[in-house]
């Protein structure tokens, strides 16, 4: 049994703890791995590592840090391959998918590459008789990332690279289910030129977050998960005077409008609701329906779900691939059986799938619903799986409304020919990442990524300008030196005459 351990100070460890973790192929549902969990005393030394190291890693020019990112970049497309490849073995996505997520993550690290122009700061001169003011942004020290299961590699990618261009050192805790990929990253870094110490993996469940959050030297936390998780992070993380950004759960809405093109809604609906098996916190996972369009939606949308091909992710030919866990796929069949409880119309149930060959995998296929109402759990709640609610509204304003109540505000599309519609939309609706014509509103890396309203936690999102920020420290100098001018002293607030 191959055994799964942590990455710290340049290479791997064991660590204190015997509390092991069963890491599965979804696919075939066959135990493959196992991965060590971390204790306190574990993390609390991958801590001490990273706070010696950020002694020198912070003094190094930022010039010198961004050709580590270029060698990194350089080594991650080399090895795309294996790495999609380990993506696919414990996640499950079909290889396609996997890639593009990789590619993703890979934008971040591009972007880290321009680390010496992105920390440049401001300067004034003269703000007073011979006095210069200027300003610089500094790393914090050392900060820590946890991650999910449904990017092993995108997400860690979010933050890394900018936290580490920026001079700081980092602990990764990935998701338990599926942490190769984090690992491989680590060992690419080593090999990128990356001094030892400065970026570390801890593999391990709640006792290691808990121990992230009480270790008074991690001075920021990441996060990406659940709504309630997100939230707690939140909260023990303020509480302990660290920074946080802690992003939580969605529901997204895709608005169809009745001028649209519909052939490209239902294909941006297909791909946007069944890509990852719906395991994205951008997943479209509502279908807003206006006016008289949803027959004509909803039989089409239909056909093609119907005809969804779902099968292993290493296999080309598939569209979808499983769910990451046997737990996770009875939570994902169990909010099935609830829509049909509560009356919702499950035109196309994917539920009892079968492959051959694969009997024992996670497999759910796509599911359908309509005539969806807003007070359904279906409706309300992040099933985050391959289940696509079509609800049905009579105005846009109705659609509006609707999307506004949600306590969710991760993201959000519209499909209109109608520019005075999107241009509406994009600035009345209360989410924080908008599409207009565009499926999955992820902003590429040099923006950032962030919802509203319980989507995320803590006022920064990650990457792009606001991660610069997030992971630096703003220092203002004013400066004075001595012209041969002398005078007496002053006792009052300084003022600039």
């Amino acid at each position: 049994m191959n055994l799964l351990e942590h990455f710290v100070g340049g290479k791997l460890i064991s660590g204190s703890s015997d509390r092991k973790s069963k890491v599965f192929n979804p696919a075939t549902g066959e135990q493959e791995s196992e991965v060590r969990l971390a204790s306190k005393t574990d993390l609390d030394k991958a801590v001490e590592v990273a706070q010696k190291a950020f002694e020198t890693w912070s003094l190094k020019p930022s010039l010198q840090r961004a050709r580590v990112m270029f060698k990194f970049k350089e080594l991650i497309e080399k090895n795309a391959d294996e790495l999609t490849k380990l993506i696919v073995s414990e996640h499950g996505k079909v290889y396609e998918d996997a890639k593009g997520s990789l590619t993703r993550g890979l934008e971040v690290v591009e972007f880290a590459c321009g680390i010496p122009h992105l920390l440049k700061g401001e300067f004034s001169e003269n703000v007073g008789t011979n006095v210069d003011s200027w300003s610089m942004r500094q790393p914090l020290g050392v900060v820590a990332g946890i991650t999910p299961f449904n990017f092993p590699a995108m997400v860690p990618m979010w933050m890394f690279p900018i936290a580490i261009a920026c001079g700081n050192t980092f602990i990764l805790k990935p998701s338990e289910k599926d942490p190769s990929c984090p690992l491989r990253l680590a060992e690419l870094l080593t090999e990128a030129g990356l001094p030892d110490g400065v970026f570390n993996v801890v593999n391990g469940d709640k006792e290691a977050v808990d121990a992230i959050l009480t270790n008074k030297d991690v001075k920021a936390v990441s996060f990406v998960g659940s709504t309630p998780i997100a939230k707690y992070i939140y909260e023990n993380s303020a509480k302990n005077e660290k920074r946080v950004q802690a992003l939580g759960g969605a529901k997204n809405h895709l608005v169809v409008m009745p001028d649209c093109d519909l052939d490209g809604a239902v294909n941006g609906l297909m791909g946007a609701a069944y890509g990852s098996a719906g395991e994205r916190c951008m997943a479209q996972s509502v279908a807003v329906a206006v006016g008289d369009i949803g027959d004509e939606l909803v039989a089409r949308l239909s056909k093609k779900a119907e005809a969804l091909k779902v099968g292993p992710g290493m296999d080309k030919t598939s569209e979808m691939g499983p769910l990451v866990t046997k737990e996770h796929l009875e939570k994902v069949k169990s909010y099935v059986d609830l829509g049909v409880e509560e009356g919702a119309k499950l035109v196309v149930d994917g539920r009892n799938i079968k492959l051959q060959g694969y009997e024992n995998g996670f497999f759910i296929g796509g599911c359908l619903f309509d005539h969806v109402k807003k007070d359904m759990r279906i409706y309300k709640e992040e099933i985050f799986g391959p289940v696509l609610s079509v609800i049905r509204v009579k105005t846009f304003e109705e659609a509006t409304k609707l999307i506004n109540d949600h306590e969710y505000g991760n993201g959000v599309s519209i499909y209109t020919r109608d520019g005075d519609a999107g241009r509406t939309f994009a600035s009345k609706i209360q989410v924080g990442m908008v599409g207009i014509n565009v499926p999955i509103p992820v902003p590429m890396a040099f923006h950032s990524f962030g919802g509203w309203k319980r989507s995320l936690f803590g006022d920064s999102a990650m990457h792009g300008a606001e991660g610069i920020k997030f992971y630096t420290k703003l220092k203002t100098v004013t400066s004075r030196w001595p012209s041969g001018i002398r005078s007496n002293a002053e006792f009052v607030m300084p003022t600039m005459k």
